[in-house]
């Protein structure tokens, strides 16, 4: 499969040349060395590919200019790591730095966390720093609020978000606007996190997505990690910050593996607050997305490889303060937007993306934005019925595709 690898004398010490039979044998090579490794390092961002002929027939000549890349791609020892790990991790380390974080809400002490979050810190830390609450979010937000007040570093863990709701006065009326009116005298550095959006049958009550709910509010920051190199580094970036942080995590992304650097296992490693990542780059289509739904952008980018279309896929990470730059960079380049979310359609967050691309980009778009969302419905129990209120990878490419004028229109009958 792999013809020869070598480095030119003539090729900077950086530059690593492998010479391959196709493209496919390429990607084949590469998913054996280092599983997923595509997702996190698009093929053609960094890749660059020249046809030659010879006498076996023609090949590729893969240039890959990065380092890192490098290391990662002809390593077959690259680190895995869950969200569940990486949010415990970064919990332990922050705790273990700072003796005024704490960790509080129900079930976080003996049953180790409803998910496993807090495995092994009661353990460690014992129960003045990881408090087993009663089942009332109203009180223990509240105490959260007033021990951020003093200058503690709470992090209030909420069962699921839906919960919340319970507890959203404290969130918005007491940790969002205290600082602004108490002319910044009065810093609220706490952490609300939890489990958001739609797990798996447990109906409308259980089932919301609470991202733009929030992120409406000035004083909150609002973060939604998708992988673990997301969780770790918000995670840790949300409890240093000095103001409220929600941080909405996902049920079925807990028990996700996912590659991690060096980098990001370091103690000290942090993600900034308000910047997306590029998982993909590409030069046809923008979709933008977050949390679980940049999984299924993913997967709907490689469909519309295969037909020619290439998506650049955007993970907001952040979603107030929301990276507007980015987001409107990639618009501009490829000159079509489709938006992801779980979350209700109306005042989404693929609306505000909507008109922040129609304020700053309108000009550069070829194309109406697609806007993909959650079915303006309270939702369904039934699974078959479940499945059609959320968005799902098909429906993407098709949106996709509509935007790409690549999709075949229906004509109406009488």
């Amino acid at each position: 499969m792999v013809r020869s690898l070598r480095r030119s004398e003539s090729d900077p010490p950086s530059l690593r040349v492998c010479e391959i039979v196709s493209p496919s044998c390429f990607q084949i090579y590469l998913k054996s060395a280092a599983p997923a490794l595509l997702r996190w390092f698009p093929f053609n961002s960094i890749i660059k590919l020249k046809q030659y002929d010879d006498d076996f027939g023609w090949y590729h000549k893969a240039e890959a200019f990065s380092s890192a890349f490098r290391a990662a791609a002809f390593s077959s020892s690259s680190k895995q790591m869950t969200v569940r790990e990486a949010l415990n991790s970064a919990l332990d380390e922050e705790m273990s730095a700072d003796p005024k974080v704490f960790l509080m809400g129900e079930e976080v002490g003996e049953y180790q966390g409803a998910y496993k979050i807090s495995k092994g810190l009661l353990d460690k830390y014992g129960p003045d720093r990881v408090l087993d609450t009663p089942i009332t979010e109203a009180g223990f937000a509240g105490i959260g609020v007033g021990a951020a007040y003093y200058g503690l570093k709470p992090v209030v863990e909420f069962m699921t978000f839906n919960f919340s709701m319970q507890a959203i006065d404290h969130i918005i009326n007491s940790a969002a606007k205290s600082n602004y009116m108490s002319a910044g005298q009065i810093s609220v550095p706490i952490v609300f996190r939890g489990p958001n959006g739609a797990a798996a049958g447990v109906g409308a009550q259980h089932s919301q997505c609470y991202a733009a709910w929030y992120a409406s509010c000035p004083g909150l920051k609002v973060l939604t990690p998708y992988s673990a190199e997301d969780a770790r580094g918000l995670l840790k970036a949300a409890i240093r910050d000095p103001d409220p942080v929600v941080f909405l995590e996902n049920e079925i992304l807990y028990g996700e593996s996912f590659p991690v650097s060096d980098e990001v296992l370091d103690s000290s490693f942090c993600l900034p607050i308000g910047k997306a990542k590029i998982e993909r780059e590409g030069k046809d289509v923008t979709i933008t997305a977050f949390s679980k739904m940049v999984g299924f952008a993913l997967k709907a980018a490689e469909i519309l490889a295969k037909e020619g279309i290439s998506a650049e896929v955007v993970n907001l990470r952040s979603i107030r303060p929301l990276d507007r730059p980015t987001i409107n960079a990639s618009v501009r380049k490829t000159n079509r937007l489709v938006t992801v979310e779980e979350g209700f359609p109306q005042h989404g967050v693929g609306a505000e993306i909507c008109t922040s691309v129609i304020e700053e980009s309108f000009g550069y778009l070829d194309a109406p934005v697609e806007r993909i969302a959650g079915a303006d419905v309270p939702t369904p129990y039934a699974a078959n019925l479940e499945r059609l209120a959320f968005p799902q990878v098909e429906d993407i490419v098709r949106a996709a595709k509509r935007a790409c004028y690549r999709s075949q229109a229906v004509a109406a009958t009488a």
